[in-house]
């Protein structure tokens, strides 16, 4: 995501001005040795995002199966296909942070899944009465895009205040986990299911599991109270606040780098993973689940290891650490056309160590800049990340299908395993490698 933003000058402090707004502090933190399962409100967001994560699972090898065996896609629609499903964090990432810290963000969540739920059944209607399209395809990842910000958005905010800051490592571990389960099962389920349904029946179950979501997440009795709207000062204000955060911060600099970066080139990739697996390699719809599920168990395993790995290793250096990991991850996939070894297995292989690197590095990253931030600037601070981070993904997506189209699948993962490689320098050469410990908020304040 390398998009130029001039932030506006610097201030003394990153702390909104005293006029604004003053949100309650996060949900005081359970007692120190008590789990969160014991926590009724985050277990209801946890089981509400796993419902949402086993759904949207199925998806990701639905859609792409009905647009390369029903809509015969081409390299270039694949990547169009892509750059939608993240194109509105680039276009509207930055407002939608300010905008959700001016609003009750159980709402937002709420409000997200039952339009994605929505869409997704508009997609179904149109594939089982026969008037499936692409452009009906990329309409819709363009809309769920636009939802899908809004609820990470709030979602990386919301976390904070249920838990309290000293259980948030926790929380997000708790919710990479769902997330891994959810990789690890759903896209085998989805290969074998394929054999006997069509892909709109499995997208509807996606449907169905948004639906239910929106219903866990709104049994929720934490109501955090949004700012009075008298305090509100002009959006293009409380946009330079979350900017201003994150680029006055360097390790947070060097992160985003790392992150927008990884995520350019690995869309570049994964828009086209489904003809490398399916036209190329000539696997089936059955082994490509098998490919997806098998490697996310790399992810499963990092998101239990994650917090112990980082206090073994020290929470700074994980990051860098885990990043270095990107570069062989990337590099094994097109190994799979050359090396005497049956191709499922390299892609395992791949995928196991690629899973379980990100959710390592997300995990410690995340919580970071979650422990980080003032709370008033959690939304517009996330936004500003994702912004920087996401707003890269449409743009991998053009390129993967650019470059797929010019020069051919293969080589264009090999360029994006070059891109990996590049990605992991402004972290690796970074104080990061050198610190056990990352900064607190007290330690930033009395150094700025």
């Amino acid at each position: 995501m390398p998009v130029s933003t001039t932030p506006p000058p610097a201030q003394a402090s990153t702390e909104p001005p005293a006029d604004a707004a003053t949100p309650p502090a996060p949900a005081a933190s359970p007692a120190p040795r008590r789990s969160l399962i014991h926590h009724a409100d985050f277990r209801r967001l946890w089981g509400g995002d796993a419902l949402g994560q086993l759904g949207a699972q199925l998806t990701v090898i639905a859609l792409p199966v009905l647009a390369v065996d029903h809509l015969a896609a081409t390299e270039w629609e694949m990547g169009i296909l892509s750059a939608a499903e993240s194109l509105a964090f680039l276009v509207i990432g930055l407002p939608a942070g300010a905008w959700v810290d001016r609003m009750r963000k159980r709402n937002v969540l709420i409000t997200a899944d039952l339009v994605r739920g929505l869409v997704l059944a508009v997609v179904v209607a149109a594939a089982l009465t026969g008037h499936a399209s692409m452009p009906l395809l990329i309409g819709a990842a363009l809309v769920i895009s636009v939802c899908s910000t809004f609820f990470d958005v709030a979602h990386q905010s919301y976390v904070p205040w249920l838990v309290g800051l000293d259980h948030i490592v926790e929380g997000n571990s708790k919710l990479q986990s769902t997330q891994s389960v959810a990789q690890v099962v759903a896209p085998a389920v989805a290969g074998a299911l394929l054999r006997v349904v069509t892909a709109p029946l499995l997208i509807a179950i996606n449907a169905v599991t948004y639906v239910v979501s929106a219903f866990a997440v709104g049994r929720i009795r934490h109501r955090e109270q949004p700012p009075a709207p008298e305090t509100r000062r002009p959006l293009r204000v409380e946009i330079a606040e979350g900017l201003r955060f994150v680029v006055h911060q360097p390790l947070l600099r060097r992160i985003v780098a790392c992150t927008g970066i990884g995520n350019l080139f690995g869309t570049a990739a994964g828009s086209l993973s489904a003809i490398y697996a399916l036209r190329i390699l000539g696997l089936d719809t059955v082994a490509f689940g098998t490919v997806l599920s098998a490697g996310a168990i790399g992810g499963l395993v990092g998101a239990v290891a994650a917090d112990r790995l980082a206090r073994l290793v020290g929470e700074g250096r994980i990051i860098p650490l885990s990043a270095m990991l990107f570069v062989p991850a990337a590099a094994l996939p097109p190994l799979a056309v050359v090396l005497d070894v049956p191709p499922v297995a390299v892609l395992i292989a791949g995928g196991l160590l690629f899973s379980f690197s990100v959710v390592v590095y997300n995990v410690a990253q995340v919580s970071f800049r979650q422990r980080l931030c003032p709370p008033a600037l959690l939304g517009r601070m996330n936004a500003s990340v994702r912004f920087f981070v996401w707003g890269t993904m449409p743009l991998g997506g053009v390129l993967g299908g650019w470059l797929g189209t010019s020069l051919g699948v293969v080589p264009t993962l090999w360029v994006c395993a070059g891109g990996a490689l590049l990605s992991t320098l402004p972290v690796v050469f970074s104080p990061l490698l050198r610190m056990r410990d990352l900064p607190r908020p007290e330690s930033v304040e009395t150094t700025a």
